[in-house]
């Protein structure tokens, strides 16, 4: 059986038993519910190669989503869960929520800004989007123009990743790994 105390009341507790004279030791048990933080990517491209199997190594749980089947299987992205369809299917039912970090990796609106418009309505703690200054500027452009406001659409992180210099799909999926994982646990103000 488990007994739940106030910090308060140990602490009365152990002052009581020592001055009466007993020996007193205390352990505290810490015990945490609930899952492990998920990355959702949408698009099974070489960055997701390299970034899903080192998201899964720092405790991510991870799926992709990518309608294209070619590049969508289990070849490719082993012991991933894959969804093959397209993010307007694929994404209501995954429960996107606060402990969800969210990347856009396919350089195609048609998949992108879909998914990027259902991440933008959920509490993702981390949303990323690949491209460099000038796409993610027509990417702005293309959601403002479907109602979304300037400081939901300033939640994405484009160009995506750390400032690393990351040039190899490899170097670019650290570059991501790093920059979720600072966002997840760093205080909001020391966070890149």
């Amino acid at each position: 059986m488990s007994t739940l105390a106030r910090d308060e009341d140990i602490l009365k507790a152990a002052e009581d038993w020592r001055k009466a004279g007993r020996g007193v030791a205390l352990a505290t048990v810490v015990e945490t519910w609930g899952s492990a933080p998920r990355l959702v990517i949408t698009g099974a491209v070489h960055i997701s190669q390299a970034l899903a199997p080192m998201a899964k190594l720092t405790g991510y749980d991870v799926t992709i989503v990518d309608p294209r089947t070619a590049f969508a299987s289990h070849e490719r992205f082993p012991d991933v869960k894959l969804i093959a369809d397209w993010p307007d299917a694929a994404l209501p039912p995954l429960a996107i929520d606060h402990y969800t970090a969210f990347v856009a990796l396919t350089h195609d609106p048609k998949i992108d800004d879909p998914a990027l418009t259902h991440a933008l309505e959920r509490d993702c703690f981390y949303i990323g989007a690949l491209g460099s200054k000038k796409t993610h500027a027509r990417r702005v452009e293309r959601l403002k123009a479907q109602g979304i406001g300037d400081a939901k659409i300033a939640r994405i992180h484009s160009p995506i990743g750390l400032a690393i210099g990351a040039v190899s799909p490899a170097e670019i999926a650290v570059a991501i790994i790093g920059e979720i994982t600072a966002r997840l646990r760093l205080p909001a103000e020391k966070a890149p």
